[in-house]
């Protein structure tokens, strides 16, 4: 509320009723003593000072404490979902959010999802509050579907394991971390990367640059600069990695390149700080999905990681994932533990029950796990299908002799086509195809039967519109 104050002599109460006339109904009153004047029907509209020199009146005017805030532009992912949601057009794609589909391009849940539920109903578990770092067989079994059972750093117990909000959370919770205990410590980010990784480490106040990641030319990896940024970096930054399936491009190093790149960290003495949102689900094998950070941690290195399950278990409202730092010692993991906990206390009190649950009992289980493992393979498989048939199609379509097969060579629900923004926009309003103005697109939101029509739209694009 805004304020007028206007100050009146004792002889101008003379005037004080036609004065009262102008007030409005919602006016309000400032008093500086409990004894009131002119009541009656205008109710307490002029207060008598304890000087009696002069009377205060104050008029509210209705202007909201918010209207300083703007009107924030829709999220570069989730408002690609929006507009697609509002098409009617039959054709229509929505290759713009991450999330597995059916051939027939619907939302999956998995097998070993419904059955782990149904085990607690049979158990009739409660909803009591999980302890800050989460339940403890969730913790347990994540940490060992990451490292390996056997892994030294699990044996040895030097992992601080904590259950979080799913990627998004583990990695903000990691960023907090970060800016209390390394102050003025970069994060150096692919570029490009996740759209939110950048949001993530601007909202916890650290400070991060970019290497290079991307080669436009070749659509494929620039690996001499990301070598060059990396060793360019300040001694001890924390390097962000995509464990596997990188997002968005869709590009991961070669076995002996993550070699290379685990040299010049260690070299630098900088901190690995992987992202795993896809252990599993790329490649349709836990095990080399996880490759990549099994190799830094078998070197010895400290290291952090943020897992997901919402792709690998299609468990994307459960908002369940974890962030581990691997320490030198049990002993520094448990101070570690204490203080992750002690930065989510604020934030979100404790992490969800039931998507916890889920995962615990899947991979807890071994007939569950076994079935699990399947599915995976099932869900890769149709991907690494509608990738084939999208280059097939192209091929067969593009007659000016363009090499497409850099979409084979990359891995994942995602694909970079090259595509720049005004031809991305092209896809979108002539072909219905909705995706990110960066060329992305989720094969996942792909079926075999629309991928001609896929490939008639981005030939187009990228002929037709500059």
């Amino acid at each position: 509320m805004a304020s007028i104050v206007v100050s009146l002599s004792p002889a101008s109460m003379a005037d004080a009723p036609s004065v009262r006339h102008h007030l409005k109904e919602n006016t309000k009153v400032k008093t500086n003593d409990s004894s009131s004047f002119l009541r009656g029907g205008y109710g307490n509209a002029f207060v008598k000072s304890k000087s009696f020199s002069r009377f205060s009146m104050v008029a509210a005017v209705n202007v909201s404490h918010f209207e300083g805030i703007s009107m924030a532009p829709p999220d570069p992912i989730l408002g690609v979902s929006e507009a697609f949601r509002a098409s009617t057009n039959e054709m229509k794609l929505n290759l713009g959010v991450g999330a597995y589909r059916t051939e027939e391009l619907q939302p999956y849940v998995l097998n070993v999802v419904e059955k782990a539920e149904m085990l607690m109903l049979e158990r009739g578990e409660n909803k009591e509050y999980l302890p800050i770092e989460g339940l403890a067989a969730f913790n347990k079994v994540t940490a060992e579907l990451l490292f390996g059972v056997d892994n030294p750093v699990i044996k040895q117990q030097r992992v601080a394991t904590v259950q979080s909000l799913s990627g998004t959370g583990s990695l903000r919770l990691a960023a907090a971390l970060i800016e209390r205990y390394f102050p003025g410590a970069k994060v150096l980010i692919s570029s490009p990367s996740w759209g939110n990784h950048k949001n993530i480490f601007n909202d916890a106040r650290v400070p991060w640059s970019e290497y290079r990641y991307y080669d436009p030319k070749t659509v494929g990896l620039d690996f001499e600069g990301m070598i060059a940024d990396i060793k360019a970096a300040p001694e001890g930054s924390f390097i962000l990695l995509h464990g596997c399936a990188h997002n968005p491009t869709g590009i991961d190093p070669t076995p002996e390149q993550w070699e290379n790149i685990a040299d010049v960290v260690q070299e630098k003495n900088h901190i690995p700080f992987f992202d795993v949102a896809y252990q599993g689900f790329a490649s349709g094998s836990l095990d080399a999905d996880a490759s990549s950070v099994r190799l830094f941690a078998a070197r010895g290195m400290e290291l952090m990681v943020a897992q997901s399950y919402s792709k690998n278990l299609g468990l994307y409202a459960e908002r369940i994932g974890a962030i581990n730092v691997v320490c030198p010692s049990a002993d520094a993991a448990a101070r570690v533990k204490s203080q992750l906990k002690r930065l989510a206390r604020p934030m979100y009190s404790n992490p969800p029950v039931h998507g916890a649950r889920i995962v615990a009992n899947v991979v807890g289980e071994p007939d569950l796990f076994n079935e699990w493992r399947k599915e995976m393979e099932m869900m890769a498989g149709r991907i690494k299908s509608v990738r084939q048939k999208l280059y097939d199609s192209l091929t067969a379509k593009d007659q000016s002799g363009k090499d497409w097969s850099f979409i084979l060579k990359q891995i994942g629900m995602f694909s970079y086509t090259g595509l720049n923004k005004s031809q991305s926009e092209n896809m979108t309003n002539k072909w219905h195809v909705f995706m990110t103005k960066d060329g992305r697109i989720s094969l996942a939101g792909l079926s075999s039967a629309k991928c001609e029509h896929l490939a008639d739209a981005i030939i187009d694009s990228f002929y037709n519109v500059v």
